[in-house]
């Protein structure tokens, strides 16, 4: 701003020098305006051309001046505007600097890939549920509003592998593919599951024939927002009209139904648009039903009006629900073991399961961890650098405050004597290696629901 009023004086300057150097040459040498114009502009300027008369003395000393303020106006005119342009310059470096150091220290945040409809309505949750998320997009427009909310962005595609990881890939929570090409959310998935095991990846499919594809490249779980929108539809004219088939019930789910809302009965949202009213009730708006016709995924910016009907879908629970919620809240469960590449692959399937994971790379870091922590159940390698796995169940039973923790040794050896020694140190079960990983947490799920 500062140097945009330098900008605005210079050329106020100028225009001033000019007029000056009009007037006194129609004054001193008797120039027609046109006259007095072209002598003030040549002077100025030092661009040389003959005089359009013969100066008088006089004459010349007026222009001897002119030419002194003339050429220093132009200077700091030049001076001012090259100051504004390397300043323009250095502030969008600085903000993307910042941006980039701001992304590099976040933690357990999620990515958003695409800020379309469906992109944009996911980050309004997210900000209204406080959790940090990186925005990754290239269009132009969408960009323009990412900057213009104050949103962590990264421009770029998100199917490059290092736009990825300037986004934070490594140590981001979940992952949000919402590109509208099913090929492009596909090798996100790909992309992100090799760079992050564990990461939680939900990515979103426009045919149907995709889904399977994506879920096999690595996705948690796949969403086709029309799709479900419209069988939420469905199922709600079902109901109203008395046709609500078993099928139907059961497509809803226990955690959530649909539920039509009219704004005539809450006036105080007339006016305001679905996004206000969307974070102010806590619940997405799916549909608006206006003057008789509905639209799936309304724009974010539709203004109510008092005819109108909102469908939203009510995650609300009774308070039985709620209690069997909070009882199946993730347990913490501890994994030991020096392999960086297991430790991840058990993290995300104990993710899968229900479990909040811990891990440790070595005996004492991890026998310190159970102690600390207290999980549930801790699955221990059998051969770790500086305490061994043995050595660990003795370390926990030992403990008063950890006896009712759970223990799997899993280890390479299938002797009867490692067994053996494993059970008598107080692990409460022994698993073999195998490629199949599913088996350490099925036994890990069988010991607990033993309790």
């Amino acid at each position: 701003m500062f140097y945009n009023n330098r900008i605005v004086i210079a050329l106020i300057l100028c225009l001033a020098i000019i007029a000056i150097g009009t007037s006194g040459y129609m004054l001193i040498e008797g120039y027609t305006l046109f006259e007095g114009l072209y002598m003030s502009i040549i002077t100025i300027t030092t661009v040389g051309f003959g005089e359009v008369k013969p100066l008088s003395g006089v004459g010349r000393g007026f222009t001897i001046f002119l030419i002194l303020i003339g050429f220093g106006s132009l200077a700091f005119a030049g001076h001012a505007l090259v100051e504004s342009l390397l300043e323009r310059v250095q502030e969008g470096r600085s903000e993307i600097k910042k941006m980039k150091k701001h992304i590099s220290l976040l933690k357990s945040h999620y990515i958003i890939c695409g800020f379309g409809r469906v992109g944009a309505a996911a980050t309004e949750h997210l900000k209204t549920a406080g959790s940090d998320f990186v925005i990754i997009e290239t269009n132009p427009t969408q960009l323009q509003e990412v900057r213009g909310k104050g949103y962590c962005y990264v421009e770029g595609d998100a199917t490059h592998e290092n736009v990825l990881l300037e986004a934070g890939v490594k140590s981001a929570r979940g992952l949000l593919a919402l590109l509208n090409s099913d090929p492009d959310n596909l090798f996100i998935v790909l992309t992100t599951r090799e760079l992050n095991p564990t990461l939680h990846i939900i990515a979103r499919a426009e045919e149907a024939s995709s889904e399977k594809k994506i879920l096999q490249a690595g996705a948690d779980s796949v969403i086709s927002p029309f799709a479900t929108a419209g069988k939420q539809i469905a199922d709600d004219i079902l109901a109203a009209t008395g046709k609500q088939t078993e099928l139907s019930k059961s497509s809803i789910g226990t955690n959530a139904a649909p539920q039509w809302i009219k704004v005539q009965d809450k006036l105080s949202v007339l006016g305001e648009t679905i996004s206000e009213v969307s974070g102010k009730m806590g619940r997405e708006v799916v549909g608006l039903r206006r003057n008789g016709r509905d639209f799936i995924f309304p724009d974010l910016e539709t203004k109510l009006e008092s005819t109108d009907m909102l469908l939203v879908i009510d995650e609300r629970q009774d308070e039985k629900n709620q209690l069997e919620n909070h009882q199946l809240k993730p347990q913490k469960l501890v994994i030991i073991d020096d392999n960086p590449v297991i430790l991840r692959l058990y993290t995300r399937l104990f993710q899968k399961a229900g479990f909040h994971p811990m891990t440790a790379a070595d005996g004492r870091e991890g026998l310190d961890l159970i102690i600390r922590e207290k999980p549930v159940a801790a699955v221990i390698d059998f051969m770790l650098p500086v305490m061994s796995g043995i050595e660990i169940c003795q370390g926990v039973r030992k403990n008063e405050d950890c006896q009712g923790i759970k223990l799997i040794l899993f280890t390479a050896d299938k002797q009867p004597e490692t067994r053996k020694s494993a059970l008598n140190a107080g692990a409460d079960a022994v698993v073999i290696k195998s490629p199949e990983a599913s088996e350490v947490i099925e036994t890990v799920v069988q010991i607990l629901k033993g309790n």
